[in-house]
C-alpha cells in the first residue's frame, strides 16, 4: 500500500544507505579512535532527549491543571518511549540512555569534560547556544546540536517527530559492533557498558520505539499533505546532519 509514510521511508533509503556504509566505520583502529567518537557522539545522545521531550510536551499535558491531549494514541506511544529512554534499567539502576552512555565513556577512558561543561552551564541558567559554544565540544558536535535545535525552534510537532523518528541511526553496521567487541577483549572489558548500550539501543529501536514512532508520525501528519512535506524536509535535514557529524568525526580520527 503506497501510503505517505511508505513513500517517505522509500525516499529516505539512499540517505540510510549512505549512513550504513559511511567510511567512519572502517576508520576505527584503536581505543583512542573510539574515545574520540564517543566524545562527539555523546552530544547527539544528549540532544535526542530534547526532541523526545518536545514531543512529550506537545502530545501530553505536563501542566497543572491537567487536560487530556488530542491524540491519545500518540500520547501513549510517546510516554512509553520516554519511560524506556529516560528510565531504563541497567544492573539494577534506573538510568537514562544518556546517563548510560556517559557511564560507558567513563569506563573506557573517554573524556566527559565537554558534555559535563554543557550540562553545568545549562543548570546554571546559561542560554543553550552559549552553553554549547562554551563546552569546547568538537566542532561537528556543536553543529549537530545546532541543527537539532533549529528543528526544535520551528515548533512544528510533526517536523520534530520526523527528525526524532528518521534522523537517528537505528542501523549500526556489524563491522562497527565487531570492532567494539574485539577491542573490548584487548582492553580487559572496558567497553562492557558501551556494548550493552549498543545492543540495547538496537533492541528497543528496532522492536519497540521504532515502530511506535512510525505510528506517531502517521497520526501527527494525518491526511495533511503540507505536514507530510514538512516532515520529509525535517527527516532529510536530520539525516544529512547525521552524515555531517560522521564526516567530522572521521576527519578527526583519520
Amino acid at each position: 500500500m503506497n501510503t505517505p509514510l511508505h513513500a517517505l521511508e522509500e525516499k529516505l533509503k539512499p540517505l540510510y544507505a549512505r549512513l550504513a556504509t559511511h567510511p567512519l566505520y572502517a576508520s576505527f583502529r584503536t581505543i583512542e579512535d573510539l574515545r574520540a567518537f564517543m566524545e562527539a557522539h555523546v552530544f547527539a545522545v544528549w540532544d535526542f532527549m530534547s526532541l523526545l521531550k518536545a514531543l512529550q510536551r506537545g502530545l501530553t499535558c505536563v501542566e497543572v491543571p491537567w487536560l487530556p491531549g488530542a491524540m491519545p494514541e500518540s500520547r501513549r506511544l510517546v510516554n512509553e518511549i520516554v519511560l524506556g529512554e529516560e528510565s531504563d534499567i541497567y544492573q539494577g539502576q534506573h538510568l537514562s540512555h544518556f546517563e548510560l552512555y556517559r557511564l560507558a565513556m567513563q569506563q573506557c577512558g573517554a573524556s566527559t569534560v565537554a558534555i559535563d561543561r554543557l550540562l553545568f552551564a545549562l543548570r546554571d541558567g546559561a542560554d543553550m547556544h552559549e552553553a554549547v559554544r562554551g563546552s569546547h565540544a568538537p566542532d561537528e558536535a556543536k553543529h549537530f546540536v545546532g541543527d537539532t535545535f533549529h528543528i526544535l525552534g520551528q515548533g512544528k510537532l510533526h517536523a520534530i517527530g520526523a527528525a526524532f523518528t528518521f534522523g537517528r541511526e537505528d542501523l549500526i553496521p556489524e563491522m562497527f559492533k565487531s570492532f567494539v567487541r574485539d577491542l573490548n577483549r584487548d582492553v580487559a572489558g572496558q567497553l562492557e557498558t558501551f556494548i550493552w548500550y549498543l545492543e540495547r539501543h538496537i533492541e528497543v529501536d528496532g522492536e519497540e520505539h521504532g515502530p511506535m514512532a512510525l505510528r506517531m508520525i502517521a497520526e501527527l501528519c494525518g491526511d495533511d499533505a503540507t505536514k507530510w512535506a514538512e516532515a520529509e524536509e525535517a527527516a532529510i535535514f536530520a539525516l544529512e546532519s547525521r552524515l555531517r557529524l560522521w564526516d567530522g568525526i572521521a576527519a578527526r580520527i583519520a
